[in-house]
């Protein structure tokens, strides 16, 4: 493993925060060597390790107080900033490890009350406070504060390296370790984090301090130096060791299934993973939760996903506690998807998920009865599922969560054929995973973050370049979906882009090309798992009287006013009725359609035809659980009613262009945010299919009704 320290970098990191924050030069060190850490995939992920420095700080009054700040829990490394570290008082922290040590009057029971409920409290309690930034944060110290409070040097650094783990998940892991690693760390037997942890490793530290680290068995790496840079290289230097070891000749190969002559193409098999993994809110209410798919696929992936043993491959279990909370213990096993049989591969998807949930419930009351805790199950689905012949998905409620957990299934793949290969990959007991997983200090990592009503949902919306379209992707960004934005004009979708954020997948697509609008929703299923809400924005406003336009302009009208929408509709309907979770789609139908306007009826007959062909994907699709509904706009500033129209439309009829953008019963000018909001409260109504809603200000002869 490289060794990526630079004094000029860490100097420059030092100067930075030292002028905008006034905090220690030993903390931006330590933000220094925690993102180097952070960065390297191998060493951790996602908001895994943890790293702190001591330090010396006047309180209020004057009193100098020795601190430990802590990397607060869950935060990520790669990118962690000063105000990402926890002060801690070390003096109170030393003390109750130093009274769990001797006994006290501690009952074992006393401790396993206190470790579970009473730590956390503790560690508030004895939080230095520094600046109100620090405060308003919010943010737990790190479950294992204790740990880096008893060892005596001033940086400390831990990590849950990949090669450490792939040793010690091993039947014979302290074996294995101390024959590369030597003398110069010492050995801690597998304790859960927090109070246990911290008091084996303070007996194992104790019987030789001159370690330069820990091994924590199953779990991670430590080493601690008088500087940052001293902790940093002890680290990369145990870690390629370690690897180097891995590495050596003679890796045992692992025999794979035959596959059939062709298989089910990602685009399909998404959907259909998606809509077996759902939980109704209610029972019968066909409203469901749904998850984000992400797709990974490597060499190292499909030698395990092919692998003859990938049933006994996949119950191995996690590669470290810290990633139980987020993928559970083990993924879920699916049948090849055989491209000759896709109903028989949608059932037994099916099937999976079911035995799947079943086998975890059966594991929560199993170990809730032992444990004798009383806690609430988590919901039973899986977060990794392995698909031979083709790769890895990790599922979440958002395209992050999903990547999170496809980082973690790809590292853990990796790291139990390297074990493997090299002996037996063996991880924590039942009972082990159980309490990490049902861990209130652990749960605490995943539990603060709160979704918006469409997380887990995904949208597309063509036209998403123009003001109607921004406004509707933006409206379902901002209440959680994950969204796919399409337009003709690549320049301007790019922007639209770049202004909604780094998730969102632009597709440039011609919506009259059946085949452009099939290689859309091809992507859009890679890249999500699925669609649920779609917005059939486009249009473009082709005038001319109708017993004198060419039939050139009115086709072209009907391409793209009418035929388009279709195309889109039977698109979605087919990756809906893959997933058979229903879905959503909605049309910007326009005023036209039922109130047209003189010289516009190449644009209004195709309006009117998409009205009604909102109504019969209502009739035809409900029984499919897919609603269909639609918004009647008018007057709206966009590429269809832009300033120079305006100012030509107000101009003919007498009337300043606000007067005329107003020209409504509320005398109000109805924005595209407006239409938007229509469009969230459409996709919101659970109920509701074939309705159109106007959102004019008021227009008696567009009413419907």
């Amino acid at each position: 493993m490289q060794n990526l320290w630079e004094d000029t970098a860490c100097n420059a990191v030092a100067e930075e925060l030292e002028t905008v924050t006034q905090l220690p030069r030993e903390l931006a060190e330590l933000v220094y060597s925690s993102r180097l850490l952070g960065r390297e995939n191998r060493l951790v992920m996602h908001g895994g390790g943890n790293t702190s420095v001591k330090c010396q700080l006047t309180d209020v009054i004057g009193n100098k107080v020795n601190v430990l700040f802590i990397k607060g829990s869950g935060v990520d490394l790669a990118d962690v900033t000063a105000y990402d570290f926890t002060p801690v008082r070390i003096e109170p922290l030393q003390r109750l490890l130093q009274m769990i040590l001797s006994g006290g009057n501690l009952t074992d029971e006393d401790l396993k009350r206190f470790s579970n409920q009473e730590l956390k409290n503790f560690l508030f309690l004895n939080l230095f406070s520094l600046t109100d930034h620090m405060v308003k944060n919010g943010l737990t110290p790190s479950i294992e504060t204790l740990l880096h409070a008893f060892l005596p040097h001033k940086y400390i650094l831990h990590t849950h390296s990949q090669a450490l783990l792939t040793l010690t998940n091993q039947p014979d892991g302290e074996k294995l370790s101390k024959d590369v690693l030597g003398d110069r760390f010492g050995i801690v037997p597998y304790m859960r984090p927090g109070l246990e942890l911290a008091r084996s490793a303070e007996k194992v530290y104790a019987a030789d301090r001159g370690v330069t680290g820990l091994v924590l068995l199953k779990h991670g790496l430590v080493t601690f130096g008088e500087t940052s840079k001293e902790a940093y290289d002890l680290m990369i230097g145990a870690v390629s060791d370690l690897e180097e070891r891995i590495g050596q000749p003679g890796r045992k190969s692992f025999p794979s299934i035959a596959l059939p002559g062709a298989l089910f193409p990602l685009e399909k098999v998404a959907p259909v993973i998606r809509g077996a993994c759902v939980t109704e809110k209610t029972p019968d209410s066909k409203d469901y939760e749904s998850f984000i798919l992400d797709f990974r696929s490597s060499p190292e992936i499909m030698e395990y996903v092919n692998s003859a043993d990938l049933e006994l491959l996949a119950r191995k279990g996690s590669m470290t506690p810290d990633f139980i909370i987020r993928t559970k213990n083990i993924p879920l096993v699916l049948p090849v998807p055989d491209a000759s049989d896709p109903e028989g591969f949608r059932k037994r998807v099916h099937e999976a998920v079911k035995n799947y949930t079943k086998e975890y419930t059966a594991y929560f009351e199993r170990q809730q009865a032992a444990s004798g805790i009383e806690v609430q199950m988590l919901d039973p689905l899986p977060r990794v599922v392995l698909v031979p012949g083709l790769g890895l998905f990790g599922l979440g409620k958002t395209l992050r969560d999903a990547r999170v957990n496809a980082d973690i299934a790809t590292s853990t793949a990796e790291a139990v054929l390297q074990a493997e290969s090299i002996g037996c990959f063996e991880t924590i007991p039942e009972n082990e995973v159980f309490g990490i997983e049902y861990w209130d200090m652990e749960q605490a990592k995943v539990k603060k973050v709160r979704h918006d009503v469409f997380a887990g949902k995904v949208a597309m919306i063509t036209g998403a370049a123009g003001a109607i379209g921004f406004a509707t992707a933006r409206a379902f960004r901002e209440r959680g979906a994950e969204i796919a934005i399409l337009d003709f004009d690549g320049e301007s979708l790019e922007k639209s882009v770049e202004k909604l954020g780094p998730d969102t997948l632009g597709i440039i697509c011609d919506v009259t090309d059946r085949s452009s609008v099939s290689d859309a929703f091809r992507k859009i299923c890679e890249r999500f798992g699925g669609i649920d809400i779609v917005v059939s924005n486009v249009g473009a406003a082709l005038q001319g009287r109708i017993g004198e336009v060419s039939d050139d302009v009115l086709r072209k009208s009907f391409e793209l006013n009418f035929f388009s929408h279709q195309s889109i509709s039977q698109q979605a309907v087919a990756v809906m009725k893959l997933q058979g979770i229903g879905g959503n789609l909605l049309y910007n139908v326009s005023k036209q359609a039922v109130n047209p306007g003189p010289d516009f009826g190449p644009y209004g007959l195709p309006k009117a035809a998409t009205l009604f062909l909102l109504r019969q994907y209502a009739l035809d699709h409900g029984r499919d659980g897919i609603r269909a509904n639609g918004i009647n706009a008018d007057r709206i500033r966009s590429g269809l009613l832009d300033e120079k129209m305006i100012a030509a439309r107000s101009t003919a009829r007498g009337l300043s262009t606000s007067e005329y953008m107003a020209g409504n019963l509320l005398k109000l000018e109805v924005t595209a945010e407006d239409v938007a909001d229509a469009f969230i409260h459409l996709a919101l109504e659970k109920k509701t299919t074939g309705s159109i809603t106007t959102v004019d200000g008021g227009n008696i002869a567009a009413a419907l009704r």
